[in-house]
């Protein structure tokens, strides 16, 4: 028992906890008003304002609207804390017929632990117009209504409530009713229609009334409903007959089954007082035999032949009654008319249907008669034939006639003729008879083909397959049949030397031409030749046309770089572009031409790759290359350009060219940095390498045979002092000469030698006078000096030293012979042979630079 009361205990004070959270959670309330039919986004409240909240904890998401259902029309900014409308509200959509409309949110702060509840009241505008359930009302009175009675008429409704909704009711002006409104207990106004005058359907059937339903808002808004009374008769009124007597003429030979005439009889009731029946009143049993009167709608027709001779006359009398026994008559009078009632006649005896187109004037076609029954006027026939026919009618005798050609023919304009002949009578009406038949003018082969044009012009595209079809030719022959059978042909012809018939051909029957080849609309654009059409007639017509084909251009050219061309001597192209010049500096142009026309043939220049990217740009019509900016010292002393050159066609086709440009400002630069540049690869670049090479090589054998000869001095110098001693005295003047091709100068080196022999010092002295050296522009003649190359002076000589002498002598002689020979090889071998390369090479450099100096206009010194 203690735990239980302890229980209850617990429980009574987790109770009283939780009353007085409640307290603290729920606590406040806000009221706003706002109008309905504002649209989203209007300011309803500032929650954080009238709740006393930090905008900062609304921002951390501390506040929050947690009433369900009303969320989707109300939201809560969190940056500032204002309540806004997140949809349109619709008051009437709300709270319908409701005086006071309200919404209620819970807005929970978090860290209060608190519900704070709003409060808002949509009030009314007067959105809403009175409305009608039925718009328009068909009311039936009858025309002997009394006065004062009453019509309810529709109801209108409108969703606005207080003064916005309905107030008044206002209806047409009329002498014959007026309007009553009511208020119901519930409030509601509602309207009846009094009669006020008694109504005449005759004078009046139909009204056309208005109802307005107006409210009190404002703009006072409104409502309207047609309201139409439709006034019913009474039997009050006869049948009446439009007339008194209907006279009708009516022909004698009028078919059976026509209308003759119809009675019309109207009542001015309604219903089945107002629908008529027709009866004969009076009439002949002769006349009931041959008329018939339709009961319903008073139509009398005829139902047996009238005859004129018979019976001019027919007199009969027609009643009209209605649904109640009231009645009217009428009377009807059919006066016959005499007709012309028999037609002419028309019999061909002779009919030629066809004839010759040459043949002459006044050839007889056809012979025909014609008769008419009637008698008298009736029975008088005239005949005749339109006048576009090219023949006329001839009357032979009492109805014969004949129909002969009265001009010639021609069948190309009219091929065959439809002949009309008319007989008509004489009678009142007249009748006529038609009879036709068909005239054939045979062809004759009087007209050549001719073309539908005078001159045809067509086009082909170049590098047409072969066998394409080009166009067809037409040409027509006004004649028939075989006269009209046309044939083609090309007459022959050249272009460029080659027969006409190489290029084209025609279908002989069709007129199709056909390219043979393909055309190139490079090597011609335009053929020129005639067509002849010629007829199958005998003889023969024939006519000749001019065609011109023009070859239409493709892209089928590649652009052609004219400027920079390719160096064709291995040399390497390049431009000159000062180191000190600005933006905008013309560098070159590259000039591309492109075979092919139009807008083939437009070119346009793109910078594809550069070294620098941005140092240089290239104008895209013009193909000019300009400096973008200024030089800076790291820029590369070579620039390789990339230009890409590119036509304009519908596949575009391209060309590449590098262009070297080479950043100095003055040639001796240029001079002093060539050997850095590099030529393209090319099959000619090779030139050069090989050409430096082998001027390398040369030298190098030159520098060898140098060395050796002054090696082969040295040798004769050490053993000419065996010789010193000695009284032999050798003289001589060896004489050398060189001059170098194309105008390289080469060197006279002339030496002599004296060699002196002593008997008693056992030594030879070999002396070298000063020789001379000297290198001549002009031809030097050898010397005059004649005689032996040595001359030897010997005396005082031993016969033990004239072995010695003589051998040291043959051991100098060889010497000498062998210097001379490599003299010989060096000024007049090697020294050629490396002339000719340095000059070659000399000769490229000079180009090299003549081309750039040309190229960007620099002045022409002598280097």
């Amino acid at each position: 028992m203690a735990d239980k009361q302890r229980l209850r205990d617990c429980r009574g004070l987790l109770c009283c906890f939780t009353l007085l959270f409640l307290w603290e959670v729920v606590a406040g309330q806000i009221h706003y008003s706002i109008p309905e039919e504002m649209q989203k986004g209007f300011f309803v409240g500032n929650i954080a304002k009238d709740l006393g909240l930090d905008t900062k904890k609304i921002s951390d998401g501390g506040v929050r609207i947690i009433a369900e259902g009303r969320t989707k029309y109300f939201a809560l900014n969190l940056q500032n804390g204002y309540l806004y409308l997140s949809e349109k509200v619709d008051r009437e959509e709300i709270c319908g017929r409701i005086s006071k409309c309200l919404l209620q949110l819970e807005i929970f702060v978090r860290e209060q632990v608190k519900l704070y509840t709003v409060e808002i009241e949509i009030t009314d505008i007067n959105d809403n117009a009175p409305s009608f359930q039925v718009e328009e009302l068909e009311l039936k009175i009858s025309e002997i209504t009394s006065t004062g009675s009453r019509f309810l008429l529709p109801d209108a409704q409108d969703p606005d409530i207080g003064s916005n909704s309905i107030q008044s009711f206002q209806f047409s002006s009329n002498r014959h009713f007026s309007l009553d409104v009511q208020t119901g207990t519930d409030g509601a106004k509602y309207a009846e229609l009094v009669l006020e005058k008694i109504l005449d359907r005759e004078e009046q059937a139909v009204y056309n009334l208005v109802l307005t339903a107006t409210d009190g808002g404002d703009p006072v808004r409104s409502g309207t409903a047609r309201i139409r009374v439709i006034v019913e008769d009474a039997n009050d009124n006869t049948p009446v007959f439009t007339q008194s007597v209907y006279k009708v003429n009516v022909l004698e030979n009028v078919s059976i089954g026509s209308l003759l005439v119809t009675v019309n009889a109207t009542d001015l009731d309604e219903g089945m007082n107002s629908e008529v029946t027709y009866s004969f009143r009076k009439i002949s049993e002769k006349a009931s035999d041959i008329f018939q009167l339709d009961s319903k709608t008073g139509k009398l027709t005829l139902t047996g032949h009238l005859d004129f001779e018979d019976s001019e006359l027919y007199e009969i009398e027609v009643q009209a009654r209605d649904g109640r026994g009231l009645s009217a008559r009428t009377r009807v009078s059919l006066v016959l008319m005499d007709v012309n009632d028999n037609a002419p006649e028309i019999t061909i005896t002779t009919l030629i249907s066809s004839i010759p187109e040459d043949s002459s004037e006044g050839t007889v076609i056809a012979f025909l008669k014609v008769r008419d029954a009637d008698s008298r006027e009736n029975g008088e026939v005239t005949c005749s034939i339109p006048v576009t026919l090219p023949c006329r009618l001839q009357k032979l005798f009492d109805n014969y006639y004949s129909l002969v050609t009265d001009r010639a023919l021609d069948r190309e304009q009219v091929s065959d003729y439809n002949v009309t002949i008319t007989a008509t009578d004489r009678g009142t009406p007249a009748l006529s008879t038609t009879t036709f038949f068909l005239l054939k003018v045979l062809d004759k082969n009087d007209n050549p083909p001719v073309f539908s044009q005078t001159l045809y012009t067509s086009y082909i595209t170049e590098n047409n397959p072969k066998g394409a079809p080009i166009f067809t030719l037409k040409a027509n022959d006004a004649d028939w049949e075989e006269n009209a059978r046309v044939t083609y042909s090309v007459t022959e012809g050249q272009i460029q030397g080659t027969p006409l018939s190489y290029y084209i051909s025609i279908n002989s029957e069709t007129g199709a031409l056909y390219a043979l080849r393909s055309f190139d609309y490079e090597q011609f654009r335009e053929i020129r030749f005639q067509v002849q059409a010629q007829d199958g007639g005998s003889p023969p017509l024939s006519r000749n046309v001019s065609v011109t084909l023009f070859i239409l251009d493709q892209n089928d050219n590649t652009p052609h770089i004219l400027h920079p061309s390719f160096p064709t001597d291995g040399s390497t192209g390049v431009e000159l572009a000062p180191r000190s010049s600005g933006p905008g500096y013309l560098v070159t142009k590259v000039v591309a031409v492109d075979a092919d026309s139009g807008q083939n043939a437009w070119l346009s220049y793109q910078l594809l790759k550069a070294t620098e990217p941005g140092l240089f740009s290239v104008g895209l019509h013009s193909g000019e290359i300009r400096t973008a900016r200024y030089f800076v010292d790291k820029d590369a002393f070579k620039q390789s350009l990339v230009v890409l050159v590119k036509d304009n066609g519908q596949t575009p086709l391209s060309a590449t060219v590098t262009v070297t440009v080479v950043v100095a400002d003055s040639i001796p630069e240029i001079l002093s940095d060539l050997s850095s540049l590099s030529a393209p690869a090319d099959p000619q670049s090779s030139l050069t390498l090989y050409l430096v090479i082998a001027v390398a090589s040369v030298s190098c054998l030159f520098f060898t045979f140098i060395i050796v000869l002054l090696a082969l001095r040295l040798r004769r110098w050490r053993n000419s002092q065996l010789f010193d001693s000695s009284s032999v005295t050798f003289s001589g003047v060896p004489v050398s000469q060189f001059v170098g091709l194309d105008g390289v100068r080469a060197f006279l080196h002339s030496y002599s030698h004296e060699v002196s022999l002593t008997t008693d010092s056992r030594k030879s002295q070999l002396a070298f006078p000063n020789g001379s050296c000297s290198n001549t522009l002009t031809g030097q003649h050898p010397s005059e000096k004649s005689g032996p190359l040595l001359v030897a002076e010997v005396s005082k000589i031993n016969i033990d030293d004239q072995v010695s002498l003589q051998v040291s002598f043959l051991n100098h002689n060889f010497l000498f012979h062998v210097e001379r020979l490599i003299s010989w090889c060096v000024l007049y071998v090697i020294v050629p042979v490396e002339q000719q390369f340095i000059g070659v090479s000399y000769k490229l450099m000079n180009f090299y630079l003549l081309h750039y100096a040309i190229i960007n206009n620099f002045p022409i010194i002598d280097l």
